[in-house]
């Protein structure tokens, strides 16, 4: 009897472990026009939602071997206000992950930046989600994959950044 109950104590124990392994990595980009795809207004450049960078992560995510669902919760023309205000909806529980790409329309619509920056990466630290912050994607994506507008990026621009997430995205899942 005791034997089974150490079997039994045992399978419970690698099932758990091995669904814990299963489960999906989710993952919220959290931005402005760069997220979203595509700019509105005098700069509208830029991709379909199916092209922009956090589409093209979860891609090469599943490439890897990562069942990661990456959503898109971009939104042109946002500020860093506005993502605070959106961010408890924007980002479900269950995100082990949030890629926050804050832009630079808080300098047209004069909004704290810097605060507001502050205040969603706390808020989401305080949920136990990770924060990886895209506040310059020209780090990853050349001049040479923006659009004629100079803002948004093009679909190998997309890809670029996709690209240069993936490791800070792996580490932070810790796959």
């Amino acid at each position: 009897m005791r034997r089974n109950l150490v079997a039994v104590a045992l399978l419970g124990f690698l099932a758990s472990a091995w669904s814990a392994n299963a489960a999906s990595l989710n993952i919220v980009a959290l931005g402005a026009s760069n997220t979203a795809g595509m700019g509105k207004g005098n700069h509208p450049g830029g991709v379909p939602r199916s092209q922009a960078f956090p589409a093209q992560l979860e891609a090469l995510l599943r490439a890897k071997g990562i069942d990661a669902h990456v959503r898109n919760a971009g939104i042109a023309g946002d500020t860093t206000g506005g993502m605070l205000r959106r961010m408890d909806g924007a980002v479900p529980n269950g995100t082990q992950v949030v890629i926050l790409q804050t832009g630079g329309n808080d300098a047209r619509e004069g909004g704290d930046a810097a605060a507001n920056t502050a205040q969603i990466t706390s808020k989401l630290q305080a949920r136990g989600i990770k924060v990886i912050m895209l506040d310059r994607p020209s780090a990853y994506a050349p001049a040479s994959t923006r659009d004629p507008d100079g803002e948004h990026y093009n679909a190998p621009g997309h890809a670029a950044v996709a690209a240069g997430l993936l490791p800070q995205v792996i580490a932070a899942a810790g796959k």
